[in-house]
């Protein structure tokens, strides 16, 4: 089935672009011009990936993004325009699974989108009740499945990711207790060269901690190390 998707913009414009080259893949595409229309259609269909423009005038992508992910699973590009940075780092805190800065290349976009909607269908197929010892991390008492794109608490509890979090915290742990730098991160997260000045591998690190180290008491797992980047300081179990 192929999949569906919902394009958020309030250029008419450029939701007529995206709406043809999308079809173009055989995706199936619905639009909406504005926060209402978005939650009328969100709320009537169900949507494998919505893309969002940053900047709209009203209830603008970074209240859109919060609404979308304290709902549901569902993927999140953020379209970005030059100058929009700060706000793309809160699009990211809030969930949002990448973005693509305007005016964008059409052959980008469509990577990106691929990239984001396989990454969720891995995380939501179904399972048949057992779990191969090789495709889960585990650590300090949490279980990261890898090719269900879930994380387990120490006490069993399942602990919602984003596609970003789940590739940040997978890579990190590829090498626990060696700093992996932002450069790097950017390029095995985004698959996209670290901007300059860009806090983007900055915010999506500060969200990832307040997922793992929700206790006050418990001694940080991500450490930051200074010129070097990220390292998470534990041993796998």
């Amino acid at each position: 089935m192929n999949s569906n998707i919902l394009v958020v913009d309030d250029e008419p414009e450029l939701r007529h672009v995206l709406r043809e080259t999308l079809e173009m893949e055989n995706y199936s595409v619905t639009e909406a011009a504005n926060a209402e229309e978005m939650r009328d259609k969100f709320d009537a269909d169900e949507f494998d990936l919505v893309i969002l423009d940053l900047m709209m005038p009203g209830e603008d992508g970074l209240s859109l993004t919060r609404y979308l992910k304290e709902r549901s699973d569902v993927g999140v590009i953020i379209l970005t325009g030059k100058g929009e940075s700060v706000d793309l780092i809160i699009g990211l805190e809030m969930g949002a699974d990448d973005y693509v800065a305007k005016p964008y290349n059409r052959r980008e976009l469509l990577a990106r989108i691929k990239s984001v909607l396989r990454r969720s269908t891995r995380s939501t197929a179904p399972t048949n009740g057992t779990s191969d010892p090789k495709s889960c991390i585990s650590f300090s008492g949490w279980e990261l499945d890898l090719p269900h794109h879930k994380l387990a608490a120490p006490d069993g509890s399942d602990v919602p990711l984003t596609m970003a979090e789940f590739q940040l915290l997978r890579v990190l742990l590829e090498t626990p207790g060696q700093p992996v730098n932002r450069e790097d991160l950017s390029l095995k997260i985004f698959n996209k060269e670290l901007r300059e000045n860009s806090r983007n591998i900055d915010a999506l690190v500060r969200r990832l901690r307040q997922k793992l180290e929700f206790d006050e008491e418990q001694p940080q797992m991500i450490k930051s190390v200074r010129g070097s980047g990220y390292t998470i300081l534990t041993a796998l179990d």
